[in-house]
């Protein structure tokens, strides 16, 4: 069993790195990628706004499709003139910056890449590519886990996970959402691990700083774990307390020493009007607006909603564990928190991450329920 796992393993490598040269050579140039560049030429020249603004622009230039390009300043039609004050007005773009530098882990990833020799464009592309591949190594591991004794399915299931459409297209993209996905793997090898609270706490400390974002989903963790202890063990765990001042904390430094805009800011220029200057009109919207925002985004969101219920009412059917039970309602939870907060509905990838462990959850129960699909040994 161990050669065939041995085997199983070269195999997804193998299959792995040519699905990564695929998606590399696929990879998208989209208009996040000055953001984070612009982030990453901060530290080289804080005094020097306009040489950011510049030097951004001309580097993507340099590496982007031409189509790409004229989208990325807002020049290919439809026109879009936010894109194109960020282009060509140096306080518009720079005041921009903070959206995107506030998501310091995934910065730091980049600003490694950079150090080691890659071209700006290139080490905001490849971290994606990179994080894809890592991600398949720990999806691979994580079914393994579940099914220790089916090499065959393991290896199906992770190919087919890293095939899906929201997986290729968050590793083409310029996003953190890729780059997140593995440390979200990795709180689930903690979970199925049953890892000590603090081994835990590592990994929602490394989500936070990563994108703080994901700062309701470290701490509702936290809380739903810390209810479960107290329902069945009668005990109240203040090391859970401690842990989410601690996040909090640093949610609240991050967002302070980017001088982030807040959620206000950003649902304003998301999902009613995309502003040139964030210091010029106020984000006003009322609270009807709001919820005309996520009247018109819910109706799109039925595919997510539908995946995630019926693979909740899946792993209900199949695992009489109150734990289990808990962790599936507490990830239904957080894709609707995410969606009240940026309900953008146009792709999965959004939600994608948390879909993963939903259907992680799933083929726990399912494991136990049929004793891990166990291959019969051939007489």
């Amino acid at each position: 069993m161990k050669s065939r796992w041995r085997f199983s393993f070269f195999f997804i490598v193998i299959t792995i790195t040519a699905l990564s040269f695929w998606n590399y050579k696929n990879r998208v140039y989209d208009w996040d990628m000055p953001g984070y560049i612009g982030s990453l030429y901060t530290l080289k020249f804080p005094d020097a706004p306009d040489t950011i603004r510049k030097l951004t622009y001309s580097e993507i230039q340099k590496k982007a499709p031409e189509d790409q390009f004229r989208d990325i300043i807002g020049i290919k039609k439809p026109a879009d003139n936010a894109r194109q004050a960020f282009a060509n007005n140096t306080r518009a773009f720079m005041e921009q910056l903070p959206y995107y530098q506030v998501k310091a882990g995934y910065n730091l990833g980049i600003l490694i890449l950079y150090q080691l020799g890659l071209s700006s464009p290139d080490a905001v592309t490849f971290l994606s590519i990179i994080s894809y591949f890592i991600s398949g190594l720990i999806l691979f591991y994580i079914i393994k886990i579940i099914f220790p004794e089916n090499y065959i399915l393991t290896t199906a299931l992770t190919i087919v996970i890293m095939l899906l459409s929201p997986m290729t297209s968050m590793s083409r993209m310029t996003t953190p959402d890729m780059f997140i996905l593995q440390f979200l793997l990795i709180f689930m090898i903690g979970l199925l691990k049953k890892w000590n609270k603090w081994a835990m706490f590592s990994i929602l400390l490394a989500i936070t700083f990563t994108r703080p974002d994901y700062i309701p989903f470290t701490l509702s963790y936290l809380a739903a774990a810390g209810i479960y202890e107290y329902v069945n063990n009668k005990k109240t765990e203040m090391a859970f307390v401690l842990q989410g001042v601690i996040l909090f904390i640093l949610y609240i430094a991050i967002t302070k020493f980017y001088g982030y805009p807040g959620w206000k800011h950003l649902f304003y220029d998301t999902f009613i009007y995309r502003r040139e200057f964030i210091s010029g009109s106020p984000p006003d919207f009322s609270l009807k607006d709001y919820f005309n925002v996520i009247f018109v985004k819910i109706i799109n969101f039925k595919k997510v909603t539908l995946i995630s219920v019926v693979l909740l009412i899946s792993t209900f059917f199949l695992s009489k564990d109150s734990w289990i039970r808990t962790l599936v309602v507490f990830i239904l939870i957080n894709i609707y928190i995410k969606f009240l907060f940026f309900p953008h509905s146009a792709g999965l990838r959004f939600f994608f991450g948390y879909i993963v462990l939903l259907v992680i959850l799933f083929l726990y129960a399912l494991s136990k329920k049929y004793n891990g699909f166990k291959l019969r040994k051939i007489a």
